[in-house]
């Protein structure tokens, strides 16, 4: 109930449809100021979250920033968050845009970085499928000649609080101490490593699947771009979900 909840509840909470609420409210008043007025707010709500700018500089605080191995240093895990696939039947799927989570955690393991990989996912659509993220993901590691002994996965998790109460039992099973290294997307990273560590697992953040450049004043970040609003909708849950799960024991 509480993973369909939050999935409606972000639905209400995407700046899309804060627009499109607001032009509906207009066409439907009978008020003339009222309708001006929520077609101005339409407006500026539309212009605020697809010009680059602004999510530029909200992205420069938000995302955690790349982080720099030590050279010496070795870790037992790293553990690679879900999303950078998608189904395209029971057993078969596709990598998607975060699938720079998937190169870099391959990376860090191909460096001798860290010594086990652990891909933590299962299916986290409303409706899932039979599709398993983890377990098809194995197969494209085992592809790369990774030994199926360093291949650790967790495949029953929907979002990223379960991420890190299925990944901490299969690495209690595993006897890997930590600390380890933690690999998903830059937008996704500030609540992911929260969680985990709320979850009493010692990770170090490897932010990856950077958007956009720095912020600029270039003229053309001042333009809509229908990608911005696109990308507000990661930034608007990654945000609610950072203060639900704050809050939560």
């Amino acid at each position: 109930m509480y993973f369909l909840l939050s999935k409606v509840f972000l639905f209400l909470l995407l700046p899309t449809y804060w627009v499109i609420a607001l032009v509906v409210i207009s066409l439907v008043s009978k008020n003339r100021k009222r309708k001006k007025r929520f077609f101005i707010a339409a407006g500026v709500v539309f212009y605020l979250f697809s010009a680059p700018f602004f999510q530029l500089c909200f992205q420069k605080v938000w995302d955690v920033k790349p982080y720099a191995i030590d050279s010496n240093k070795k870790y037992n895990c790293v553990i690679v968050l879900g999303g950078f696939s998608s189904g395209t039947s029971e057993t078969d799927g596709h990598f998607n845009f975060s699938a720079d989570r998937f190169i870099q955690g391959v990376k860090l393991f191909e460096t001798k970085k860290a010594s086990h990989i652990l891909i933590s996912g299962g299916n986290g659509i409303l409706v899932p499928s039979g599709f398993k993220e983890a377990t098809w993901v194995k197969t494209q590691l085992l592809e790369f000649n990774i030994p199926d002994s360093l291949i650790l996965i967790e495949n029953q998790s929907k979002n990223t609080v379960e991420n890190a109460q299925f990944s901490k039992l299969v690495l209690a099973k595993s006897h890997l101490p930590p600390p380890y290294l933690l690999v998903t997307s830059a937008f996704h990273m500030r609540r992911a490593s929260m969680i985990f560590k709320k979850a009493g697992i010692d990770v170090v953040p490897y932010p990856c699947n950077f958007f956009g450049n720095d912020v600029s004043f270039g003229i053309m970040n001042f333009f809509p771009d229908s990608n911005v609003l696109y990308n507000w909708e990661f930034y608007t849950k990654e945000v609610v979900g950072y203060v639900v799960n704050y809050f939560k024991h």
